[in-house]
């Protein structure tokens, strides 16, 4: 089997037929590790399987029918092209991204839903007849409807193309668009669309760099967007293509950054929301609008990696650890403060008032599986595991068809916090997040597995199947757990021969540190003397932790069984002073996810409750038989509800709220002594 060498998010994934991947050609990723690509890697689980198959099934068929109106403005963009000006559509910036993404998610997942080829087949003729003849593609401009917009440039989209790069999300748009192409075109092999997104990104390469007569009085732009998306974009169709124009200009893209173009107003209007206020690469600092800065440093990784300069690794690395140290809840969620949707001072964390966009933790995983397979430190895999497992996947319910925007780490049950709802919504007027979760699920088994030379690594956990590449032999895995659940995790390897090489398999920071996730801002308020084994053919076997990777180095033969237990005792957590909203507070996690308490389970608002010191003999963990929670473990024990009365407080995982209705929640639970 020819083992594909594109970067994993831009090919096929799981469950896609691998009969039909185009295969470009096996270029390097750039990075000095490469995934395992999602269609290699069957997922056997009832935790990630499951998902898939909610997502195949019920999500993306959901969010298609809702970004239906996404696609009736492309139809009537193509209608007024076409001469028939009597039905104008509703002039708006960013609905076509949000119908990109979700058929970029249902390209994913084609083979487990077949029905949705045609439907994507008919969405793309309309998108094709959408497009200006020079490849120009937004609804708004082509239509002219923006001009009825006398405020804030033309209603945050100028009043003629590109006149208003800043906030028009013209770029944005056509970012999702090319992501989206690629990805159906590697899942059937069809290139119209493809051929759509080249023709676009060769149009504003004109517009940009060169100068066309058709925009701009003919003078370059010569300006980044304003919301970051396009770089990670075009470096796919690089990869893809091999066309070296795409990588150029993001490269191009990046380093104007800050130069060409540097706001002077306030909020929205202002220099650093959109991290502009410095070029990229002396950049220190995470600040702005979250998600736009997530994207800029996904993009400035993919960037560096292909094209060799290491340009950009001391202000990623400097901005990782600003993150990690400074600005991130402890459920891995991204840009706390409302409003700008982004970053505010160091150390500032509120919790019922936290904002912490899913499309934020989206980009936060990206970002770190990219650092991961830049540098091998399995911290960046630690926290991206964190971000996803409870800020993203808390983003969409259990059945897939209703949506939080934003991420609270506490609710009264009553605020409308969630764009008007007080709990979980069926939609959005601006629905990046659905969308931008209905692309994530499916690439995770692309996260579970991967190689150099001859190493193999398994950075996450999960019942799967693959093959992975050492030194050119491909060496088939196979792994059963219960993860995230349950931390007893086998791993069978069979490679055909004999041979040596080193096996990888990270100890999340959780179980063999102090602390939950990496950075200066959490640490354990107990001390377990629980610690991590590793198994070999039954004898345990002591590894040398390299990176974060215990790291076995032996001749491993066909039927060699690898059996790693990560201990899941129930944590308690405390976030260092300068972390005003959580000063005498504790929050609870186990294994790698975040526990909260529910009205639902408690008899009435949470907020009643206080920790005494606990103790641990009398902690309870109990798996859930039925319902919508079903196979889910919760935990137990006795806190104070006020008047000295002491009742038990039932918590479950953050990721699961909000799915039994409305009602109060909490995860920093007031304490009256924190055992040190």
């Amino acid at each position: 089997m020819k083992r594909l060498g594109y970067f994993w998010w831009a090919i096929i994934i799981a469950g896609c037929d691998p009969g039909r991947v185009k295969d470009s050609g096996t270029r390097s990723t750039g990075y000095g590790i490469t995934p395992v690509p999602f269609h290699e890697v069957i997922l056997d689980d009832d935790f990630w399987k499951l998902r898939l198959e909610i997502q195949s099934q019920v999500l993306v068929p959901f969010a298609l029918d809702k970004t239906l109106p996404a696609v009736e403005a492309l139809q009537k963009a193509g209608d007024f092209l076409d001469g028939d000006t009597n039905a104008l559509p509703t002039p708006h910036r960013y609905r076509s991204s949000d119908l990109y993404k979700v058929m970029e998610g249902a390209s994913y997942v084609l083979k487990h839903n077949p029905g949705l080829e045609n439907r994507m087949d008919e969405i793309i003729d309309i998108i094709a007849n959408a497009q200006k003849e020079d490849g120009y593609l937004y609804v708004a401009h082509i239509t002219g409807v923006s001009k009825d917009h006398d405020h804030w440039g033309g209603g945050g989209m100028g009043d003629k193309p590109y006149s208003w790069v800043f906030h028009s999300h013209e770029l944005y748009n056509m970012g999702h668009m090319y992501e989206a192409a690629i990805a159906y075109y590697q899942a059937t092999g069809k290139d119209r669309w493809l051929k759509i997104a080249e023709k676009n990104a060769q149009h504003i390469n004109r517009v940009f760099f060169e100068g066309d007569p058709d925009y701009n009085d003919g003078k370059p732009v010569n300006q980044a967007p304003g919301h970051q998306e396009l770089e990670i974009a075009l470096t796919k169709m690089y990869r893809v293509t091999g066309n070296e124009l795409y990588l150029d200009m993001a490269k191009k893209f990046l380093d104007i950054r800050g130069k060409t173009f540097v706001p002077e107003g306030e909020g929205y209007l202002s220099a650093e929301y959109a991290q502009q206020h410095l070029p990229v690469a002396e950049q220190r600092k995470a600040v702005g609008h979250a998600v736009r800065a997530a994207y800029m440093y996904s993009g400035m990784a993919d960037v560096g990696a292909l094209s060799g300069v290491d340009d950009y690794e001391v202000a990623l690395k400097s901005i990782w650890h600003d993150l990690v140290d400074t600005k991130m809840s402890i459920t891995g969620g991204l840009g706390a403060v409302r409003g700008i949707e982004g970053f505010g001072p160091s150390y500032v964390l509120p919790n019922k008032e936290a904002y912490n966009e899913t499309c934020a933790a989206v980009g936060n995983v990206f970002f770190n599986f990219r650092m991961f397979l830049m540098s091998g430190d399995a911290g960046y895999m630690d926290v991206a595991e964190v971000s996803l497992l409870n800020n993203a996947l808390a983003g969409v319910s259990l059945e897939g068809n209703r949506f939080f925007y934003v991420n609270p780490l506490e609710s009264d049950g009553m605020e409308k916090f969630n764009h008007g709802q007080a709990g979980r919504s069926p939609w959005f007027n601006t629905a990046c997040c659905p969308s931008n979760i209905a692309r994530l699920i499916p690439q995770v088994s692309g996260m579970m597995y991967a190689y150099t030379g001859d190493a193999a690594y398994i950075t996450f956990y999960g019942s799967s199947k693959t093959t992975v590449d050492i030194d050119g032999s491909l060496v088939p895995f196979e792994q059963t757990s219960n993860y995230p659940f349950d931390g007893k995790i086998k791993i069978n390897v069979m490679p055909e021969r004999e041979m040596r090489f080193k096996l990888k398999l990270r100890i999340p920071t959780w179980a063999r540190t102090g602390q939950f996730v990496p950075g200066e801002l959490y640490h354990f308020a107990d001390e377990i003397s629980e610690r991590w084994t590793i198994m070999i053919n039954d004898t345990e076997t002591n590894a040398e932790i390299e990176n974060g990777f215990a790291t076995i180095d032996r001749v491993w033969s066909n039927g060699d069984q690898v059996a790693l237990n990560l201990p899941m005792p129930v944590r308690f957590n405390r976030s260092i002073e300068e972390v005003e909203a959580n000063r005498d507070r504790i929050a609870v996690t186990r294994g790698p996810l975040v526990y909260c308490a529910e009205e639902v389970d408690n008899g009435g608002p949470v907020q009643r409750f206080t920790l005494d010191p606990v103790d641990y003999n009398r902690v309870d963990e109990q798996t859930i038989i039925e319902g919508v929670l079903k196979s889910v473990v919760t935990i137990s024990f006795p806190a104070s509800s006020g008047n000295d009365r002491i009742e038990r407080l039932k918590l479950v995982p953050y990721y699961t709220w909000n799915n039994r209705g409305d009602g109060s929640m909490i995860v920093w639970l007031p304490a009256k002594k924190i055992r040190q």
